[in-house]
């Protein structure tokens, strides 16, 4: 019993140490999902350098997540931090495909590919989202190339059938992305028939 007290020490700062990194990482994830959101919706305004400064800013933090979290893989895996990375990855997918760029690797990111396709998923309600408000402007030609875009990210995720241990619960964010493209692909259709009516009206009357 004369090692208890040595023992209780080390568990008590191994706890401390712990407790330390888990409150820091709370503190970046809340501040990445901030820089995030931030970025998307300077994304659909089009407002291109503060989408980049908040992307760049998210970046930094992810980076310095990554380092706190390394001896404590537990806390990385945690829910609330791949939350967070997940946020990361959706902002820059979705940067990356409105802008009309090459997509970002997982590991440019620095993020699992469980996460990577997780924010993957969650892109494609972003994509609904700038695909009506194209729409809405007379925009059909760039509507239709997001839809593009959301059909591709259903096709791949349909193939990622593992177990939801191994994707982190990606078949349930899969059924979403295909109920959210497909209501998408009835929106742009009724839009598109619209149209063409429009103008074969309009042609119809300068006949007359």
């Amino acid at each position: 019993m004369h090692r208890l007290d040595e023992i209780a020490e080390r568990i008590r700062q191994s706890f401390d140490a712990r407790t330390e990194s888990r409150e820091q990482a709370l503190a970046q994830t809340r501040t990445i999902i901030r820089c995030c959101s931030n970025a998307i919706r300077a994304t659909h305004r089009d407002e291109k350098d503060l989408a980049h400064e908040n992307l760049d800013n998210a970046k930094q933090l992810v980076k310095q997540l990554n380092e706190n979290l390394v001896d404590y893989p537990d806390l990385y895996f945690a829910g609330y931090t791949q939350n967070a990375l997940k946020e990361y990855a959706e902002a820059n997918i979705v940067f990356a495909l409105i802008d009309n760029d090459e997509l970002p690797y997982p590991e440019e990111l620095g993020l699992v590919y469980s996460t990577y396709l997780q924010g993957l998923a969650e892109a494609a309600g972003e994509l609904r989202r700038r695909c009506l408000d194209s729409l809405r402007h007379g925009h059909s030609q760039e509507a239709e190339r997001l839809l593009s875009h959301m059909d591709d990210i259903y096709a791949i995720l349909i193939t990622m059938d593992y177990p939801n241990a191994i994707t982190g619960g990606l078949r349930r964010l899969t059924d979403i992305v295909r109920s959210v493209t497909e209501r998408t692909r009835g929106d742009l259709t009724i839009s598109l028939r619209q149209e063409q009516l429009e103008q074969s009206l309009k042609r119809l009357e300068e006949r007359l």
